[in-house]
């Protein structure tokens, strides 16, 4: 669903007597520059229904990421997926923080092999027809077997490096139905895509499309511990 405007102003902790066009600009500076902390405290409160935690390593990726342009992230827009929440849950938030809006809270499904309403497993392999962790790029977009769709490109050597040639991409799908979900205890799964509601596909995509980061999370300790985007050194990231 889409949510409110949110307030730069208290986010960034400009004076509350700032003029509009200074709040305009503020992003173009903010969101490449600000660091993770803030960033994290920025999204936090733009998306009070996520999880913190999650939020702050999604800053910390984005901000690891920015340091070499070269891969094209666009410091202004942002998606943050939560697998660690079940399937009939919102477990997807879309940032645009030049327009200092969160954009979606939405449901996103889950490879068929990566478990049930619980999302557990995780693989960069083909034909694992599971989901894969870490942060991606958005890259173009294009009509395919499920409609419109947006190809990503894996920032991360081992867990997602493979999923522009598994064809790991976001797109609309039928079964991707909250009111079903309720029913039969899950969302539908995809073959390892992010699928998302045929009714924001579109619109969801083009506000990703052409650089935005997606931050796909969970708790998965070899991630964690060997993440070229979470560690103290960002020099060996994915180009």
């Amino acid at each position: 669903m889409r949510v409110s405007t949110f307030s730069w102003n208290v986010l960034c902790g400009l004076a509350l007597t700032a003029s509009a066009s200074a709040v305009e600009a503020a992003p173009a500076v903010a969101a490449g520059t600000m660091p993770p902390a803030q960033l994290a405290d920025m999204l936090s409160r733009a998306a009070p229904g996520a999880d913190r935690k999650v939020l702050q390593l999604a800053a910390k990726a984005m901000s690891c990421a920015l340091r070499r342009p070269e891969l094209g992230i666009d410091p202004t827009r942002l998606s943050v997926i939560d697998y660690s929440r079940p399937s009939t849950q919102q477990r997807m938030w879309v940032f645009d923080l030049a327009r200092q809006k969160l954009l979606f809270e939405e449901w996103v499904a889950h490879g068929r092999n990566s478990g049930g309403n619980q999302t557990e497993h995780f693989s960069n392999r083909d034909g694992s027809f599971m989901s894969s962790l870490g942060a991606f790029t958005a890259k173009e977009t294009y009509m395919g077997g499920n409609g419109y769709s947006l190809r990503l490109e894996g920032l991360e050597p081992g867990f997602n490096d493979h999923a522009r040639d598994r064809a790991i991409v976001i797109h609309g799908a039928p079964y991707v139905n909250p009111t079903m979900a309720r029913l039969q205890g899950r969302l539908g799964r995809s073959l390892g895509c992010p699928a998302v509601r045929l009714t924001v596909a579109k619109p969801l995509i083009d506000s990703l499309r052409g650089g935005a980061m997606v931050f796909a999370y969970y708790p998965d300790k070899d991630w964690l511990a060997r993440s070229q985007l979470l560690g103290p050194d960002c020099g060996g990231i994915a180009g």
